[in-house]
């Protein structure tokens, strides 16, 4: 479970300079929580204490110039914070959304060029990480060897399709594409374009091995509701897709694209009609189905399960947890019962597609046109090194991650980063011990599961071996396709060994953080500590509200209401007295409704059901951060700065974060299928913190205002 939806792009890094680690050792001290100092009033006149160098942002780390003070902070926090950046900020043409994630996303693109192309010029032996990354990208970005091979690299593949005369051959060809491209429960990834999706991670019932899970997939289009609302919007979607299947077979020269077009979109209708809802699939309880594998053929007839699993590399593996089980019985139905020419196509279409990016112009510049233009509602393709960038990443993110980390990640700021975190934990510690409506029963349970957390700074431990990679110089299809298997295989070989609890699910150049319920564990990649989560110039109060209410949503993400069903093992386990769990449940379905509420679109508002993990997450790590800020001052007050209080700024650092535009495509996608709350109301999680109110002095009759009693208390 992460801090932003990884879908959408988020990342970038800044060098955590001694001053980084100086500022973080302070923040790390911590004080008993009856000596909290009382609320600061922007009446105070505690002198600022000098800075230098000056903060990224404004004099103290918040972009003032772009908050709106005319909106009053009860009505509207987020304008209130940001809305002189929101009316003036224009997205740019190569993107679907922008905010404070993008311009960092931006600065990582260019980081990582740099390096890479440092790789590509260090003239580094054969075979070496090095040498491969610059290979990789010099690939990619060799536009006119691309055009010169034309559809050559893809024509063994399209071949091998057309070639399949059978069900048990059409099971062999569906098999040998599946990859280890889903996972529900650390990055949230839960959709493929292949026929399923296989993720190997720690079994829900016993942790210490791994299992195979098994995911529905299948689709083109986001999620179900594309294919199965009828509206205008949904309608005229799916009306462009045909077009777009129509276009990129005519392109590879396939005959009677418009009718293959419609038998594909029409198949793929009916795939949709059997997928789970993003809030069921989001449901662990329902999810752990345990089969043996000849629970497959039994209850999921019309696939050849043994040539599918054989050509998947799995014929040897005995049990899968089956995630979707209708979802997975009814494709399978489907690979027996839909005409077999239909697959063909379908197979064609899907290797096409997915190659596209590596063709000549003209496949490159459909494959934007639909899912650039029409799905996220960008307006220009993004330059062919950011897009190679992105490439490279994707083929050899650890190798990439490694080179960073050398440069812009010293052992001092792992350190000290390490210190803040294990503050805001202790103040977690002591929340629990509060919690009035928790049974001692309970609380000892959590206690130990806090007390068992892993926490990630930085990097892995150990680094990914891309030794057995081939990379071929111009060969950019074939190196993808054989990254995509590398990938795969690393995956498979998993089975059947320990368990690794120290794998990271996220590089250290991205900027963003991740919960791994199975393993207990908490990721913060190095990226992430700049500005505006982290400064180490900025004042500490607004680093509290950033990078510390990063940290304390990660943490959360283990008692939200997701996490809170795994134990300190990260077993699937109910730990919860009956009384606290129905109390915890209460508390999760007020919040429900509270962001039901809110409409981001005249027709679609947030889903309170599928958000409520990264809900909860929100409101209870910014709770926890500010308990950590007030410890943090050791009974000293905070300075006023430029008129606004400690407490304001705390506040302030918050909202900051979230600062986002989006445009309407995108943001109706993020609303069906992301776990995550658009910005504008991630900032206004501040309404159920009773800190805010003495804040800003937020009052009934406002549009934020909740009563005592109507403000969610999770933890």
């Amino acid at each position: 479970m992460t801090l932003q939806n990884r879908r959408i792009p988020c990342a970038t890094r800044v060098v955590l300079t001694t001053s980084a680690a100086m500022w973080l050792a302070a923040c790390a001290t911590s004080a008993p929580l009856d000596k909290t100092p009382a609320q600061a009033k922007p009446t105070e006149t505690a002198a600022a204490p000098a800075r230098s160098p000056k903060p990224t942002y404004g004099s103290f780390g918040v972009d003032t110039a772009g908050m709106d003070t005319s909106v009053a902070p009860g009505d509207n926090f987020y304008r209130f914070v940001n809305g002189t950046w929101h009316d003036k900020v224009e997205i740019p043409a190569d993107r679907s959304s922008y905010g404070m994630f993008t311009t960092l996303a931006e600065e990582a693109s260019r980081r990582t060029r740099a390096l890479i192309e440092q790789s590509a010029s260090a003239n580094a032996p054969e075979g070496s990480e090095v040498r491969k990354l610059g290979d990789l990208f010099a690939s990619f970005m060799d536009e006119a060897a691309i055009e010169a091979k034309g559809m050559a690299p893809l024509a063994p593949e399209l071949g091998r399709i057309a070639a399949i005369t059978n069900r048990k051959e059409l099971a062999a060809a569906l098999g040998d594409t599946l990859r280890a491209d889903v996972d529900p429960l650390n990055t949230g990834h839960v959709n493929t374009d292949r026929l399923l999706g296989l993720w190997v991670s720690e079994d829900l019932n016993e942790p210490s091995r791994y299992a195979a899970y098994l995911l529905q997939g299948g689709l083109g289009l986001p999620d179900r509701d594309y294919y199965l609302v009828d509206n205008e919007r949904f309608t005229e979607v799916r009306q462009k897709y045909q077009q777009h299947i129509a276009t990129l077979l005519r392109l590879a020269g396939i005959t009677d694209p418009e009718a293959r077009a419609k038998r594909i979109l029409e198949l793929e209708r009916d795939i949709a009609r059997v997928h789970w809802t993003q809030v069921d699939t989001r449901d662990v309880l329902k999810a752990n189905n345990p089969w043996p594998r000849e629970e497959l053929t039994r209850r999921a007839p019309g696939l050849d399960w043994d040539t599918y699993l054989g050509a998947a590399g799995l014929g040897q593996q005995r049990e899968f947890i089956v995630w979707q089980p209708s979802a997975v019985t009814g494709i399978a139905k489907l690979v027996g019962g839909a005409p077999l020419q239909t697959w063909k196509d379908y197979l064609t279409f899907h290797a096409i597609e997915r190659a596209a990016p590596f063709l000549p112009k003209a496949f490159v510049e459909e494959n934007f046109a639909f899912n650039g233009r029409v799905l996220s509602g960008a307006q220009q393709l993004r330059e062919r090194w950011k897009r190679g960038v992105d490439v490279t990443g994707g083929a050899m993110g650890e190798a990439i991650g490694k080179l960073y980390v050398e440069k812009y990640f010293p052992p001092e700021a792992k350190a000290e980063a390490d210190k803040m975190v294990r503050n805001i934990i202790a103040a977690f510690d002591r929340r629990i011990d509060s919690l009035a409506w928790m049974s001692p029963e309970t609380k000892k349970r959590a206690k130990e599961k806090l007390a068992t957390l892993q926490v990630g700074i930085g990097h892995p431990a150990r680094w990914r071996d891309y030794s057995e990679l081939e990379i071929v110089r111009g060969d950019a299809y074939g190196n993808t396709e054989r990254a995509s298997r590398f990938e795969y295989q690393r995956n498979l070989r998993k089975l059947g060994k320990p368990v690794d609890r120290s794998e990271w699910f996220m590089v250290p150049q991205l900027v963003n953080a991740l919960n791994s319920p199975q393993q207990n564990s908490i990721i913060f990649p190095a990226a992430i500590l700049q500005p505006p989560f982290f400064d180490a110039h900025a004042d500490p109060a607004v680093n509290y509200g950033g990078i510390g209410s990063v940290i304390g949503h990660e943490i959360v993400h283990s008692f939200d209401d997701v996490g809170a069903q795994f134990d300190a093992r990260g077993k699937l386990e109910n730990w919860w007295t009956q009384e606290d769990a129905a109390k915890f449940k209460a508390a999760g379905q007020a919040l429900v409704a509270q962001y039901n509420a809110y409409r981001p679109l005249p027709d679609v508002s947030v889903n309170g059901e599928l958000t409520l993990g990264e809900n909860i997450a929100d409101v209870a790590g910014l709770a926890i951060a500010h308990d950590a800020y007030r410890l943090s001052l050791g009974g000293q007050p905070a300075p006023v700065l430029d008129g606004f209080s400690g407490e304001q700024r705390f506040f302030l650092g918050f909202g900051q974060v979230w600062r986002n535009k989006y445009r309407e495509p995108t943001l109706r996608r993020l609303l069906l299928t992301d776990g995550h709350s658009p910005g504008e109301y991630r900032a206004s999680t501040v309404r159920n913190q009773d800190a805010w109110y003495e804040a800003f002095g937020a009052k009934p009759g406002q549009t934020l205002y909740l009563t005592p009693e109507q403000r969610v208390r999770v933890w």
